[in-house]
């Protein structure tokens, strides 16, 4: 059973969470841990914005000790195919969200977030919160 780490963990993380940090570094032992590559894009992303290169060489390490997957177009097709129901429902989430959703699902993978509302509606993902 793997985790993947949602955005908002990843940074719990970075800002010394300790809470988090033992959780990832527990998991980790037993090579359970995954970034999702939007997680990965939308961190750096915002590092880059703030020009935090402190926190971004913390999460280069992050990455070399954990690593992400490679995304396979099947993902994207099953990101657009969670859009295309949530929307008939009425529902919009951010596409970051729709493609950690299905890349999660994808891996048969556990996403680890603080933003369980983000993620209702869609079916077959396995989430949990390790801030709660």
């Amino acid at each position: 059973m793997k985790y993947a780490l949602d955005t908002n963990i990843i940074t719990y993380y970075l800002k010394g969470n300790e809470k988090i940090q033992d959780k990832v570094d527990k998991e980790a032992e037993n090579d359970n841990i995954i970034i999702p590559p939007f997680a990965y894009f939308e961190i750096k992303k915002w590092l880059m914005a703030v020009n935090s290169k402190i926190k971004l060489q913390a999460f280069e390490k992050l990455f070399e000790r954990y690593g992400i997957d490679n995304i396979e177009k099947e993902t994207l097709d099953l990101s657009l195919s969670i859009y295309k129901k949530l929307r008939d429902n009425g529902i919009t989430i951010d596409d970051g969200d729709l493609l950690i959703a299905a890349y999660c699902i994808q891996n048969n993978y556990i996403l680890v977030t603080n933003n369980l509302k983000h993620f209702e509606g869609i079916e077959n993902i396995q989430v949990v919160n390790w801030i709660a």
